[in-house]
């Protein structure tokens, strides 16, 4: 059997901690291997210090080396909404029909890209952001639209990578 592999994605600063740490715990107890991303060159901090070592740069990724991608949340990924690296790799994972995974305000990559359709979930402070690209604001913790999974928060996590782990079997 082949081991699955995913994508994390996380900004230089600023990255939610207890998101990344409750997704990698959840990931390698279920044997999926992990690959951390960010444009860092040194190491990513997080919101309350942890420090990360990225494993590949955000130019250097190609999706078919992944069975599917999740952006990390927290206030440092605001600064990567409009980043067209970023929506361009989300773009070849939703083509290659891969899950894609967004928490707290990182379902607006994903938005900004064009592969959320219809309706997804994100922290209630970034619904507007969410809407003025058309998507649907539901206000669940975590939310799942075909293949890609959205979540309102860190509390939400252990059901958002429950529910991305699902999809990521699927696939």
């Amino acid at each position: 059997m082949i081991k699955k592999s995913v994508l994390l994605i996380i900004p230089a600063q600023n990255f939610n901690e207890d998101e990344y740490l409750i997704i990698t715990d959840a990931l390698e107890r279920a044997d999926v291997k992990i690959f951390i991303a960010s444009d860092s060159n040194f190491l990513c901090l997080g919101s309350n210090g942890l420090k990360v070592k990225n494993d590949v740069q955000l130019y250097n990724i190609h999706e078919s080396n992944f069975s599917g991608m999740i952006l990390i949340g927290g206030s440092g990924m605001r600064n990567y909404w409009n980043n067209k690296t970023i929506q361009s790799i989300a773009q070849k994972f939703a083509k290659s029909k891969k899950p894609l995974g967004a928490i707290c305000c990182a379902p607006i990559i994903l938005a900004k890209a064009g592969v959320l359709t219809g309706s997804a979930t994100c922290h209630p402070d970034d619904r507007h952001a969410l809407e003025s690209e058309g998507i649907d604001y539901k206000n669940v913790p975590v939310d799942v639209q075909k293949n890609i999974v959205t979540a309102q928060n860190p509390s939400s996590t252990p059901e958002f990578v429950k529910a991305f782990l699902y999809e990521l079997a699927k696939s």
